[in-house]
């Protein structure tokens, strides 16, 4: 039996979960999320918790179970209390600026770039070289912070670019004098 799969997702008074044929809804206090279910998928709601069981021991259902059981504890905690990222801009000019809902970068490019924000996700820009993301969805934070990482992925010889606040860049050696 899968660890992670057989404990029960536990939900406060303030969420409601509703299962509409293989459509999984959850509505929290920060917003609603929905997930389609897998069909061999058993989803049991109580009053405060979800039971996720699986039909049989086919490795197909052993890998369905514990990802669907993640997948649901993950939905609770972003509608209770959300999931943000922080990205941090290392360089000497390199800036970030928040435009309405779409930050401007100034990143040593010939020209300014603008990322939108996309439904559901709200930024922060707390100093000109940090930004925050943060939304109800964890997938859709983590793809939103990366495809900002990727405007400028950080080097390894100076350490320059955006960067995640917690991720450490391995330097290289430079250039070493030769005679």
């Amino acid at each position: 039996m899968s660890r992670i799969g057989k404990k029960p997702v536990q939900i406060s008074k303030d969420v409601t979960a509703i299962l509409e044929g293989n459509i999984l809804k959850i509505k929290g206090k920060l917003g609603e999320l929905e997930m389609p279910v897998h069909p061999n998928m058993k989803i049991e709601i109580t009053q405060n918790e979800i039971v996720v069981t699986r039909p049989d021991d086919l490795k197909e259902n052993r890998a369905l179970h514990g990802l669907t059981r993640a997948l649901i504890q993950n939905m609770v905690k972003g509608v209770t209390e959300g999931y943000t990222k922080q990205l941090d801009i290392v360089g000497v000019g390199y800036k970030a600026e928040l435009k309405g809902n779409a930050i401007l970068f100034s990143l040593g490019f010939s020209h300014p770039i603008y990322f939108f924000a996309p439904e559901g996700i709200k930024f922060e820009v707390p100093t000109p070289t940090q930004v925050k993301i943060s939304g109800t969805d964890k997938e859709l934070v983590g793809m939103v912070a990366a495809k900002i990482r990727s405007l400028k992925k950080p080097e390894p010889y100076k350490g320059k670019g955006i960067k995640y606040s917690d991720e450490k860049i391995i330097r290289k050696a430079g250039k070493t004098a030769g005679k």
